[in-house]
């Protein structure tokens, strides 16, 4: 996707998560971040995809990793995540969530997720 599909607000605001990222986020993220040695992915974090700010998105494969904390699990964040991830599909990109409790107790399972989806794992 074309940088100037971007809005220029989703921008200033990926900018802002990159330095405010959570505990989770950063755990996964030194996980993501090798994947471009490892598998010649290029993983970028909190990167912009239109007028959102995914929090990691793989895209060469159209992939994009969520975490979500507890706001997501509102009537109000559930129905902004189905928005989200219906434009999301339309831009031909997948999304997988993984919540903050996941990564916290079973962090490996998350990492073999990811790499099955990407058809890395067998």
């Amino acid at each position: 996707m074309s940088p100037s599909l971007n809005s220029p607000g989703a921008l200033l605001r990926a900018r802002q998560l990159r330095r405010t990222m959570t505990d989770g986020q950063k755990r996964l993220w030194q996980a993501l971040k090798d994947f471009r040695k490892l598998y010649g992915l290029h993983v970028r974090r909190q990167t912009p995809i239109g007028p959102y700010v995914a929090d990691f998105a793989i895209h060469s494969v159209r992939l994009v990793i969520e975490v979500d904390g507890e706001h997501h699990f509102t009537p109000a964040g559930t129905s902004r995540d189905k928005k989200r991830d219906a434009w999301l599909a339309e831009a031909g990109y997948s999304v997988i969530r993984f919540n903050t409790g996941e990564l916290a107790g079973s962090f490996d399972a998350c990492i073999e997720k990811i790499l099955n989806e990407l058809g890395l794992m067998k």
